[in-house]
């Protein structure tokens, strides 16, 4: 599904590069889609979705990559608590490279939305749930592929990581 997606997207554009990061890091940090979109334009708020403050990059002791995806609200957070979503490199559809692409297309400011494009005017708009799936979709049916949902990101991340071999406790915690 990722790959599909990057073949397709163009990752200079400021849309396509949005949605390519929320889709890796939806993907790979098994999030939902509520978690990387807002329901309408009008419904970003920072105290509940994602700002460009809420991301950290770092490295681990023995140097490999990663970023940490801060988030204000997620559904099995408690009240006032800080969900982390740990995300880190995978060759081709590495949300690390993605985050940063999207920081070259979208240049923001640290109360902007973190998954957000910038229109014809200039302006940043937070990217809408149902836009995002839209997009998303055309592409999958473009390739003969069916379509998708918002859960679809989340179950197709902890479904990876299963094949791997991952415990399964571990991906119960993380995602």
């Amino acid at each position: 599904m990722l790959r599909v997606l990057k073949a397709t997207l163009d990752l200079s554009d400021p849309f396509d590069a949005c949605i390519w990061a929320l889709a890796c890091c939806a993907f790979w940090g098994m999030m939902r889609f509520s978690e990387v979109t807002v329901k309408s334009r009008s419904d970003f708020d920072g105290t509940k979705h994602l700002k460009q403050s809420d991301v950290t990059f770092g490295a681990d002791n023995t140097g490999n990559l990663f970023t940490t995806l801060h988030l204000p609200l997620a559904k099995t957070a408690e009240a006032g608590e800080v969900q982390k979503v740990h995300v880190t490199e995978h060759k081709d559809t590495c949300p690390l490279d993605a985050l940063l692409n999207l920081a070259r297309m979208v240049p923001a400011g640290p109360n902007d939305p973190l998954f957000s494009w910038r229109d014809k005017k200039g302006e940043i708009r937070p990217m809408v749930c149902k836009a995002a799936l839209e997009h998303i979709n055309s592409i999958m049916t473009a390739w003969g592929w069916g379509t998708s949902f918002g859960h679809s990101f989340r179950i197709g991340g902890a479904s990876h990581y299963m094949s791997l071999g991952k415990d399964p406790e571990i991906i119960r915690i993380a995602g």
